[in-house]
Parts: C-alpha cells; structure tokens; sequence
C-alpha cells in the first residue's frame, strides 16, 4: 500500500510540472491579462471628459426642448423639436405634438445630465463604461419614446382647411375673383363676369 500513494504523488509532481507554462493560456483571467490584449478596464481620463461634456450638453439641450414644448413656446423649425411629417402638418400640430412629447425628453434630459455628470465626476475601472452605456441607451431610448408620443399625439389633431390655390399674382379682373374665396363678398362697384 505504501508503492502506491508515492507513485500517485509522482505523477501528479510531474504533470504540475509539465503544465505550469500552460496556465496563462489557459486561464488568463487567473494569471491577469495578456500583452496587447483589448480590456475594458480604465476609461482614458480624455474620452470620459469629452463624452461626459457632450451628455450634458445633450441633457441641458433635450431639458430645454422639453420646457418650451411642454409650455407651447416651440414653434416650427428645422433643427429641434419633434419633427415628423404629422408634426410638421401645422404649428397647432407641431405645438401639440411636442407638449405631449415634453415628459418622455425631460425625462431623456435628465438621463443624459446625470449620466454626464456622473462620468465627469470619474468613476473608476468598468464602472465608468457601464455609466456610459447606461446613459446613451437610456438618453436615446427615451429621445425616441418622445418621438412616438409626439408623433401618436400629433396625429389626432384635425388637418388644417387647404388655403386657396392662386399665389395671389392674379393680374386681371376675371382672375382675381378666382383667387378669392367664394364666402368673401365683391367689392362695391365690381361684377362678374
């Protein structure tokens, strides 16, 4: 009985040696990182000052929107707002559509500005890409919950009356009368014809 403990004890010396080269390959979590392998570990102080400047100009940005269409101080433009074709119809429309829309942005706003916030404070190791991820996920999601509600809200206003057809660079008599609307009465002194 004694043979045989040393012989298992032999052989378990011999392949703890055989595999010591092979540990790092096998288990580099164990034995740490290899050179030149991509980790996920430190943020670099620059990208987290710039991306955590750009979500909190996105969040006081998206907050502003937010404010003005919820009080029905956003009128029609080409840069911000709910803009989609139903929003687009008429400024009852767009007004409409971006007051209903002012919740789900603030809310995108807010998401944006903490998740700044919190990156320019500096959180360390991993910690600081989960924020990130976190905050643009949120500040976009959020951004495009707006837009559906702004979009849905917008959608339920009546369409406006069309205006008239003529650009109103009528010369003559006849074509005049054909530009003005048929409810409005002729001027003294005029006839058709």
């Amino acid at each position: 009985m004694r043979g045989r403990p040393r012989r298992v004890l032999r052989l378990r010396r011999g392949l703890d040696k055989k595999s010591l080269g092979h540990v790092s390959r096998v288990a580099p979590l164990a034995a740490g990182s290899l050179p030149g392998s991509p980790t996920l570990v430190n943020v670099p102080l620059s990208l987290r000052l710039v991306l955590g400047s750009l979500l909190v100009l996105a969040g006081v940005a998206l907050l502003a929107v937010a404010v003005l269409g919820a009080r029905g101080r956003l009128r029609r433009n080409a840069w911000v707002g709910v803009r989609t074709a139903t929003t687009l119809r008429s400024e009852h429309a767009f007004a409409v559509g971006n007051a209903a829309a002012a919740v789900p942005a603030g809310a995108a706003g807010v998401v944006a500005l903490a998740g700044g916030a919190a990156l320019l404070a500096g959180p360390g190791g991993a910690l600081g890409w989960v924020v990130l991820a976190v905050a643009l996920v949120g500040m976009l999601g959020l951004a495009g919950v707006a837009g559906m509600v702004g979009n849905r809200a917008a959608s339920a206003v009546a369409l406006p009356p069309p205006g008239p057809v003529c650009s109103g660079s009528c010369a003559g008599c006849d074509l005049v009368a054909g530009c003005r609307d048929a409810t409005t009465s002729l001027p003294a002194g005029s006839e058709r014809g």
